[in-house]
């Protein structure tokens, strides 16, 4: 059968490392804020090996920034999180799930804090950015909300730091995680974090300028030769693994940060303004009925998934897997699901109906990477 097309114009954007994909031999392509993710080079697993042992420089421009800038702008990134904001200084990105009124998940971007008065969000995949033009607007806030032409280009994997030390100096290795500071290039001064969508380690650079996109690939390939990088991408395996959750895969505007398992970010009763306070406040005293887990699911290799599948227990549904995929290095197929407080206990029995059949599963109650013998 052949594989449907995937139909490129100026509603799907380019990056400014594009041209640098292409010719590093991507194979596949999602769509993610308008703009071209790569998802696979040579293949998921040899991406994987290669992630985990070497390091790989990642097109993620896709996580658009959107720029709050002015008198109320830490009002407004206040109003959009039940994570307390106030202690947050510069030098500072914090995991911010954000919330509508009712409590449900809108986007779990990284902010960075630039200054006082200016916060960049970096978003999944979703269009936060009219949310918050039309709360500005509406609320009549003196704060200029817009898309700067930011662009972040992830260097993740176990030799990550060597690279990005041999091209902006020494001084990064003691950039601590999800705190920035700034590098030149070329005379630019652009905004370096230690942090990236794996569990790696490693840094996203915010290239400030699309005109710089390809002089810092380049330099990047070049300086990392004998380390052998190449590009790469998210990679499903590893962050399933290390239950790294992904907006409108495994959480959608239907789940509360509480069963996302994310509660640990939302000092709700300290975060005044947030827009979804109230109805967070309810669910944190009443706590949720269902959350996040990570399965191991028995069996042959199961197929990525393209939909939800049930999980079953006493032949009733008590929840549901959105992300699988088989782990080389765990040797079984890992999963990501929503499962019921009735079974969501380490070490649960139940049941995975995939597109191979009905598979027997364990549900944990950690990430897989957190788990001893």
């Amino acid at each position: 059968m052949q594989v449907p097309a995937l139909s490129i114009s100026r509603r799907t954007r380019n990056t400014p490392f594009s041209r640098r994909v292409h010719a590093a031999g991507v194979k596949a392509y999602t769509v993610y804020n308008h703009m071209l993710l790569p998802t696979v080079f040579s293949s998921v697993e040899e991406d994987y090996h290669h992630l985990k042992s070497k390091v790989q420089v990642w097109d993620v421009s896709c996580e658009r920034q959107v720029e709050l800038w002015g008198p109320d702008a830490a009002r407004l990134v206040q109003m959009l999180t039940p994570r307390d904001l106030s202690n947050m200084v510069e030098g500072q990105c914090y995991y911010t799930p954000m919330v509508d009124e009712t409590g449900g998940m809108l986007n779990d971007p990284v902010t960075t804090k630039l200054a006082e008065d200016k916060f960049w969000v970096s978003v999944a995949d979703s269009d936060l950015l009219f949310w918050i033009k039309g709360l500005a607007h509406a609320l009549r806030l003196e704060v200029d909300v817009d898309e700067p032409d930011v662009s972040p280009l992830a260097i993740q994997g176990p030799r990550a730091e060597e690279l990005v030390a041999r091209v902006f100096g020494e001084k990064i290795r003691s950039i601590r995680f999800f705190r920035y500071d700034y590098v030149d290039f070329q005379g630019h001064r652009l905004v370096l974090a230690r942090s990236g969508y794996s569990k790696q380690d490693g840094f996203e650079l915010y290239v400030d300028g699309s005109h710089l996109g390809e002089p810092i690939w380049d330099t990047l390939m070049t300086a990392g030769e004998d380390l052998d990088v190449r590009a790469g991408c998210p990679n499903l395996i590893e962050r399933i693994e290390g239950q790294l959750l992904s907006y409108g895969n495994d959480m959608t505007r239907n789940n509360t940060p509480h069963e996302c398992g994310l509660g640990r970010f939302c000092q709700t009763q300290q975060a005044i303004g947030c827009i979804g306070r109230d109805a967070l406040l309810r669910v944190a005293v009443e706590g949720p009925v269902r959350q996040i887990r990570s399965l191991a699911i028995d069996g042959d290799p199961v197929p990525s998934c393209d939909d939800l599948w049930p999980v079953i227990a006493g032949g009733k549904q008590v929840g549901t897997v959105s992300s699988a995929a088989y782990s080389p290095d765990f040797r079984t197929n890992v999963a990501i699901g929503m499962v019921r407080m009735t079974h969501w206990d380490d070490g649960t029995k139940v049941q995975v109906d995939t597109p191979h059949g009905m598979r027997s599963a364990t549900v944990w109650e950690t990430a897989f990477i957190n788990r001893v013998g």
